[in-house]
């Protein structure tokens, strides 16, 4: 998204003066010069954590007196972690959580870029020392820096997301579980103790990114690699990748990256993947670098239909250990509610499934039972999709040997179904949890491969064609409800229930 010409030649004109006398304030010398923000630089502060909680849980109640009885907050969007099937494994708390609301603030605490520095590397600490002012600092050398300095914005909001639990970030994200194998009702993540604290190995920035939404309609949401720390600044060091632009200002990337994809069509009709693109520390989209950490930055990406950042509904932001879904509040009205959901699993019970072999009724257990499974609970065996209860036979011999007890083989967990004799993983069946993961409110027909999570076809449809980043540079489909692989033709099967023999 590269800067006009015309940006930067009104540069000096406009802001001379005002970066002359912060110099002489702040004892610098050198060259100064003042920067009049385009579209792709509006850059945003701080956080508040009195998000209002939308109907599924999503973040806490407003202060009192934040929004008058008879209006309805203005919600921006919500942001969803992949893999955690409606909350964390420990249960949401506070700003960890595994779905927040964005509403719009009583208060405006956006900011933009407003002067430039060229200082001395060993002064930089000084011209950071105004802990009210917001800024990022990119060091170019040893003995050379530049400070970009921001002023406050009345026209946008800014929500900061990262692993950090200071006060500054608004969503507190970590590393989620998931990969080659799994299942179960519930994703997890990586160092989610019960005592916060976070994982060493953690591969998501401490302040990874910033999401600055306009106040005004349409109330368009942005999305800026890094965060402001404590101190409100952002430092990019001597070996991250950074850049002056061709109109003389500043970019660059995070060490991990922040990487975006959005939709090629409307999410929530013609759901289709778009194109993982990184997004700088500015706001520019560049081709992905060769691995997700290296120097060299990728190609610039000129600003044509859906190549900017600006959030649509169900784009994707990944983390490099965590992928977030963004929804707007128009493709949320497409999914369905925790209430819906709970009535499509009765309406799924009501029908009275039946096992084809030992005939006794199956029924989906409780959306709050993700974990522990219930002896009435449907199986499918995933190559054919038929549905059976739980029975402790059907090992094809020559895959292995017997495990512990005689239960299992040691090497495989495939088995033989008794309908159509087709062999393949034999796993209990979860419902889809996190309507916000859902493209449509159909019924839930299809189940996931292999870790068995059930939604509506359309959602297995649109998700199985999705490749989500996975460590530096590889990609794979993956279940949004627990991050587990995808395996098969097309990475689900349709479900084929018996229903009562009387």
């Amino acid at each position: 998204m590269p800067h006009s010409a015309p940006h930067a030649d009104s540069i000096a004109s406009n802001y001379s003066r005002r970066a002359c006398v912060w110099a002489r304030g702040h004892g610098f010398g050198g060259e100064l010069r003042g920067v009049v923000s385009p579209p792709s630089l509006e850059l945003r502060p701080s956080c508040n954590k009195t998000q209002p909680s939308p109907p599924l849980g999503c973040s806490s109640q407003p202060q009192d007196g934040v929004f008058t009885e008879d209006k309805e907050p203005v919600k921006y969007g919500e942001l969803i972690v992949l893999g955690h099937n409606g909350s964390l494994s420990n249960g949401d708390k506070g700003r960890r959580r595994s779905r927040l609301a964005l509403y719009k603030r009583p208060k405006a605490n956006g900011v933009k870029p407003d002067v430039i520095h060229n200082v001395s590397t060993p002064l930089v600490s000084k011209a950071l020392s105004n802990k009210s002012q917001h800024s990022i600092s990119y060091t170019l050398s040893r003995s050379h820096s530049v400070i970009v300095e921001y002023t406050h914005d009345t026209n946008t909001d800014m929500f900061q997301i990262g692993r950090s639990t200071e006060s500054m970030i608004d969503f507190v994200v970590t590393d989620t579980a998931g990969g080659g194998s799994g299942q179960g009702g519930g994703g997890g993540a990586v160092g989610e103790g019960g005592n916060g604290s976070q994982s060493a190995q953690s591969t998501i920035s401490r302040y990874a990114c910033r999401i600055m939404c306009e106040r005004s309609a349409p109330y368009t949401a942005r999305i800026y690699a890094a965060g402001f720390d404590s101190s409100k600044n952002i430092f990019l060091g001597e070996r991250a990748a950074k850049w002056r632009t061709s109109d003389g200002l500043m970019d660059g990337l995070t060490t991990n990256g922040v990487l975006v994809m959005h939709p090629a069509g409307e999410f929530v009709s013609e759901p289709s993947p778009g194109v993982w693109r990184e997004i700088s520390v500015c706001g520019n989209v560049f081709a992905l670098r060769e691995t997700r950490s290296a120097q060299q930055r990728g190609k610039l990406v000129r600003k044509v239909e859906n190549e900017s950042n600006t959030l649509q509904d169900g784009s994707l932001i990944d983390l490099c250990g965590a992928t977030l879904l963004w929804r707007t509040p128009a493709g949320l009205r497409h999914t369905p509610t925790l209430k819906q959901l709970e009535s499509l699993r009765q309406e799924l019970n009501a029908a009275r499934p039946q096992c084809p072999v030992g005939f006794n009724t199956l029924a989906f257990p409780s959306l709050a039972q993700r974990e522990i499974v219930d002896k009435k609970q449907p199986w499918v065996y995933m190559n054919c999709g038929h549905v059976h209860g739980y029975h402790n036979w059907g090992y094809r011999k020559e895959k292995g040997p017997a495990g512990p007890g005689g239960t299992a083989p040691a090497s495989t967990s495939e088995r033989e179904c008794p309908m159509c004799r087709r062999v393949g993983p034999y796993v209990p069946l979860w419902l889809g949890c996190e309507g916000g993961l859902y493209l449509d409110a159909g019924p839930p027909t299809h189940a996931f491969c292999p870790c068995g999570h059930v939604c509506s076809e359309k959602t297995v449809t649109g998700w199985s064609q999705i490749p989500l980043p996975h460590g530096t540079h590889a990609f794979h489909a993956a279940c949004p409800f627990c991050g587990t692989w995808l395996t098969g033709e097309q990475g689900h099967v349709k479900l084929i229930f018996q229903g009562p023999v009387d």
